[in-house]
C-alpha cells in the first residue's frame, strides 16, 4: 500500500504531465508564426524574467556554492538541451516521429536515476517501463507515414538524453530545496544566454503574428518551461525520479486530447484503445518496488 505522501508525489507528477501535455499544442501554434529556434530562446528568456521576479520577491540569496554545478548541468539538459534539439528535430522528422520520444523518455528517465540520483527500480518495473514504451512507439509509428532516417533522429536521439537528465537532476535537486527554487535558479542563470538569443533571432517583422501563436509562446515560455517544473520537481522529489518520471508515459495522449480542441486534430477510436493499454501499463508500474538511496 502506498502512504499518503507517495500518493501526493503521484498526484503532483500526473498533474506535471497535463501541464507539460500541453507543450507541443501550444508549439504547433507558435511555430506557425515563429522560427523554432527564436521560439526555443524566447519562451527560455520568459521563464528566466519570471524566475528573476520571484526569486527577488520572495528575498531568497544564492543556493549554496556545492549545488551550483549541478543547477548549471540541469539547465543545460531543461532550457537549451531539450527544447532546442526538439526543435531541430522537427526540421527534418514529421511531427508524429518526433512524439516517440515522449513514450522513450520515462524509460531513459529511470536509467538516468538508476546512474545519478541512486535509484535502482525492480525487473518488474523495468518490464513494465518497456512495455508501456513499446506501446507508445507502436502506436506513433502506425500514425506515421513510411518515411527514411533523417539526419533529425540523431536529434531525437540527443533530445531524449537531455530530456532524462533533465528531469533526473531536477528531482534531485527539489531534495535539496524547493522544485520552484530549483527551476526558478535554472531559468536566472541561463537569462543573459537566452536573452542575447533572443535579440540575435528577433524575428523582422511581429507585426503579422496571430494571437493563437502569441498564446503558444506564453504557454511555452510561463507553463512548459517554468510552472510545469514547480508542480514535476516536487513530485519526483516526493515520489521518486523513477516511479514518477514513469507517468510521462501518459503524455502522447494527453497530447492527443488536447491537440482535438486546441489544433483541430481528431481523436481516434485506435488511439483510445492505445491509452487504455499505457494507463495499465503505469498502474503495474506503480506496484513495483523501486528502492531510493
Amino acid at each position: 500500500m502506498k502512504t499518503s505522501r507517495e500518493k501526493l508525489g503521484l498526484a503532483l507528477g500526473f498533474a506535471g504531465v497535463l501541464l507539460f501535455g500541453g507543450t507541443l499544442p501550444a508549439t504547433r501554434l507558435a511555430v506557425a508564426a515563429f522560427d523554432p529556434l527564436f521560439l526555443s530562446a524566447a519562451r527560455a528568456t520568459i521563464a528566466g524574467l519570471a524566475g528573476v521576479v520571484l526569486l527577488v520577491a520572495a528575498g531568497k540569496s544564492l543556493p549554496p556554492r556545492a549545488l551550483w554545478l549541478e543547477l548549471s548541468l540541469a539547465g543545460v539538459c531543461t532550457i537549451i538541451g531539450f527544447p532546442v534539439l526538439m526543435a531541430l528535430a522537427m526540421v527534418s522528422v514529421p511531427a508524429a516521429h518526433g512524439g516517440v520520444v515522449l513514450g522513450i523518455v520515462p524509460l531513459a528517465t529511470a536509467a538516468a536515476a538508476a546512474l545519478i540520483a541512486h535509484e535502482r527500480p525492480s525487473f518488474g518495473f523495468w518490464l513494465a517501463s518497456f512495455a508501456g514504451a513499446g506501446v507508445v512507439v507502436v502506436f506513433v509509428l502506425s500514425q506515421s507515414e513510411a518515411r527514411t532516417v533523417a539526419a533529425g533522429d540523431l536529434f531525437l536521439l540527443g533530445t531524449i538524453v537531455a530530456g532524462a537528465f533533465g528531469y533526473t537532476l531536477s528531482g534531485r535537486l527539489s531534495r535539496s530545496m524547493p522544485g520552484w527554487e530549483v527551476i526558478s535558479w535554472q531559468v536566472a542563470l541561463f537569462l543573459p544566454l537566452s536573452a542575447l538569443a533572443t535579440y540575435a533571432l528577433w524575428p523582422p517583422t511581429l507585426s503579422d503574428v496571430p494571437a493563437s501563436a502569441w498564446a503558444g509562446l506564453l504557454y511555452a515560455g510561463f507553463v512548459s518551461q517554468f510552472f510545469a517544473f514547480f508542480v514535476f520537481n516536487a513530485a519526483m522529489a516526493i515520489g521518486g525520479v523513477a516511479r514518477v518520471g514513469q507517468l510521462m508515459l501518459l503524455q502522447p495522449f494527453v497530447i492527443v486530447a488536447l491537440a482535438a480542441p486546441v489544433n483541430g486534430e481528431p481523436i481516434r477510436l485506435t488511439t483510445i484503445a492505445y491509452a487504455a493499454a499505457v494507463v495499465a501499463t503505469v498502474i503495474i508500474g506503480q506496484r513495483m518496488r523501486v528502492m531510493r538511496g
